[in-house]
């Protein structure tokens, strides 16, 4: 049996619908506490992130010019964003041929029953300090599926 046979699954995107996300947890959503960076970019769009490393992570876009990609800082994470309503849906990683991501809770549909937001300063940390703690916590082999030309 697989271990997300009966996870949660939660949907979601930006808000004109070119970028969706599918992520699957095991995890009960009331264990699972959005981290809220604490960045100026990460703040501007009131990103708070959540993962799990034995989940699931999927995100569709509709053509292959809805996605932005965006990077700050020490340049190691890639924040992934809709190219036309500008809605911040993930943030991501390539490590060892992996792509590690996180969700921004805020991009999901409906209520999720996740725990209130803690503050995150991932700021503080060196670049292979970051690739160390992302590596535990955020989803690895994250898909990206374009639809469309």
């Amino acid at each position: 049996m697989s271990p997300l046979s009966n996870a949660f699954a939660f949907r979601g995107g930006c808000h004109c619908g070119q970028l969706r996300l599918a992520f699957s947890t095991a995890l009960e959503p009331a264990s699972m506490v959005p981290r809220a960076c604490d960045c100026s970019f990460c703040r501007k769009h009131a990103a708070a992130y959540v993962s799990d490393p034995a989940g699931r992570l999927s995100v569709t876009l509709q053509s292959s010019d809805a996605l932005r990609r965006y990077r700050q800082g020490s340049n190691t994470a890639e924040f992934l964003l809709c190219g036309r309503c500008g809605v911040l849906v993930a943030v991501v990683f390539e490590h060892h041929a992996r792509i590690y991501g996180a969700v921004n809770a805020r991009s999901l549909e409906g209520p999720t029953g996740f725990g209130s937001a803690v503050p995150a300063s991932p700021q503080l940390l060196a670049a292979d300090e970051k690739v160390a703690r992302w590596s535990q916590l955020w989803i690895p082999d994250v898909e990206l599926v374009t639809l469309g030309a």
